[in-house]
């Protein structure tokens, strides 16, 4: 008890913005933020503050992210002006079917079938990334961004009540899995808050990797713990190999970059669906007077929940892996087109369909549902040499695939694929293949003002739901002129099965009677879990900010 109540006294000392002359951090977790604040003062990169903070979630919030999964990184890079995206996304093995996720009758299994055990598990792409990302851009030393993580794996570190109630609600679907209630058991019973997690084979692996560097991940004893787990998985085993592992590439793709208003805006391309389906809803909404309507105006909200919709159609039909599918970008975000998707919005009532269209370019396909799960972590970085990094990390799910391996939870990202490979009678672009990435909504962003410097930096968890909060948060922030941390608190909406959520306790969810009056079925909802970070630079330096629904903290240097 006097543990987790020490812990409560951190988040409590925290500030959730914080304010520098210099640089700033922000991330879900205080002791990941504060890692990266400590890579700032020891005149580390963005880049540098980053990785650390990625590595330090792999420790303590590991239901959220990790080693074992997958991510991307949006760098403004101040030595050049430029700005440059890294892909780390998962790869399915390379014993990858399409027809994985289906049953002897030929449907999809259920969910809970899908994402449990070996079958679930890509081959995990952070390493790679933080390797390339640090010959880019790192200052500091390999070694040294590894050893708070180190420490906290080595030392121990306090249960939150958030990670104990994840722990609690899936410690049932654990029979079997003893690497993963060696560390998340405690006398036979899962470990709740204020109880101390020690991590000895996670600490392990990291100083391996740390003295070795990424090939320790990717070939070797590690890279075959891996390759056991998942092949000898007390739940639906299937093959992963060492080739699998060693053949791993972290991949710098294109930026996906737009202009909103007299704002330029730059994220990830496929694939990720992220910056393309945010950047098509604020194409949408940018023909409305948003900075008129106001964040209490129900119209605003409505144009928002159309566009959102109409965005959403697109991104189920046509991304995918580029490397795998022609995925029409370009077509998606060419000016005319947004225009003919925003006339299909009224001011004054609701659709009664939102289906996708057909951009320039696009190729003849079936659309479908992709999975994911609500889980995921994101954090930024901005240093004092005016490098600024925005990163999401994941294992997909809550704990991922459940499974554990080299104290590392493994991913499941392989349930983000759509799980039924065919529909009509048509190949569907995100459907399982050996070698491919699954689709992600994760939405890391770096935005520029007028005078071509980065201003704002933002990303967000939860699934398909962190395309909306970044969409929200930027339009709170561009158009409504809220500071960074208000723009994260602002109400969340999302839409489920023809209707529309609205956070609950919010301003927004006293509008849901306006907002059925123009049409839409609406539902007020928690949207939780909701947990979005972002920085803004100011005329006297850098803020972060947290989304004050979650743990996290902005830290200046």
């Amino acid at each position: 008890m006097k543990k987790l109540f020490l812990y409560v006294m951190l988040l409590i000392s925290l500030p959730t913005a914080g304010f520098a002359e210099k640089g700033a951090v922000s991330a879900a977790d205080p002791r990941a933020a504060a890692a990266g604040q400590q890579m700032l003062r020891e005149g580390g990169t963005a880049a540098d503050a980053a990785l650390a903070m990625m590595l330090t979630l792999s420790v303590v919030e590991p239901q959220s992210s990790g080693i074992g999964g997958g991510g991307f990184l949006v760098y403004h890079d101040s030595k050049t002006g430029g700005v440059a995206t890294i892909d780390g996304r998962e790869k399915a093995p390379a014993a990858m079917r399409e027809d994985r996720f289906l049953g002897p009758d030929g449907k999809v299994i259920p969910f809970r079938d899908a994402f449990l055990g070996g079958h679930s598990v890509g081959v995990p792409g952070n390493i790679a990334l933080m390797a390339k990302a640090h010959a880019k851009w790192g200052k500091l030393h390999w070694e040294k961004l590894f050893q708070p993580a180190i420490a906290l794996a080595e030392q121990g570190y306090v249960v939150t009540p958030r990670l104990a109630g994840v722990i609690a609600q899936l410690a049932p679907l654990w029979d079997g899995f003893d690497a993963t209630k060696a560390i998340y058991f405690q006398d036979g019973h899962p470990k709740v808050a204020g109880d101390v997690v020690r991590n000895p084979a996670l600490a392990n692996t990291l100083r391996q990797i740390a003295k070795k560097g990424p090939s320790a991940f990717y070939t070797g004893p590690i890279a075959q713990e891996i390759a056991s787990a998942v092949s000898n998985a007390p739940r639906n085993a299937v093959p992963m190999t060492l080739a699998d592992l060693a053949a791993y590439e972290a991949k710098e793709r294109p930026p996906v970059c737009v202009m909103y208003r007299v704002y330029r805006l730059c994220g990830m391309g496929p694939p990720s669906s992220g910056a393309t389906t945010v950047f098509q809803i604020l194409g949408m909404v940018e023909r409305f007077d948003m900075k008129a309507l106001g964040p209490d105006s129900p119209k605003a909200w409505h144009v928002i929940a159309e566009a959102m919709q109409l965005a959403y159609a697109d991104r189920e039909k046509y991304l995918a892996d580029p490397d795998y599918v022609a995925v029409p970008v370009t077509g998606l975000l060419d000016k005319g087109y947004i225009a003919s998707r925003s006339a299909l919005i009224s001011e004054n009532s609701t659709r009664a369909s939102y289906p996708a269209g057909m951009p320039p370019g696009a190729e003849p396909r079936t659309a479908a549902i992709s999975g994911e799960v609500m889980g995921t972590t994101h954090f930024v970085a901005a240093d004092r040499l005016g490098n600024v990094a925005s990163m999401t990390s994941t294992v997909e799910g809550p704990f991922g695939s459940q499974l554990v391996a080299a104290g590392m939870v493994l991913n499941n990202e392989m349930t983000d694929f759509s799980l039924a490979p065919m529909k009509d009678g048509l190949p569907v672009a995100n459907r399982p293949q050996p070698g491919k990435r699954p689709v992600s909504s994760m939405s890391p962003t770096i935005v520029y003002g007028p005078d071509g410097q980065p201003i704002f930096a933002v990303g967000a968890a939860g699934g398909k739901r962190i395309i909306m909060q970044v969409a929200k948060t930027l339009i709170a922030h561009l158009d409504w002129g809220m500071n960074a941390q208000a723009a994260l608190a602002a109400p969340n909406i999302y839409f489920n099965s023809g209707a529309i959520l609205v956070e609950s306790g919010t301003l927004l969810a006293a509008q849901a009677d306006a907002l059925t009056q123009l049409g839409h079925v609406v539902m007020v909802n928690p949207i939780s879990p909701s947990k979005a970070n972002a920085a803004e630079h100011i005329a006297s330096g850098w803020v972060g900010a947290a989304d004050p629904r979650s743990d996290g903290v902005g830290l200046s240097e």
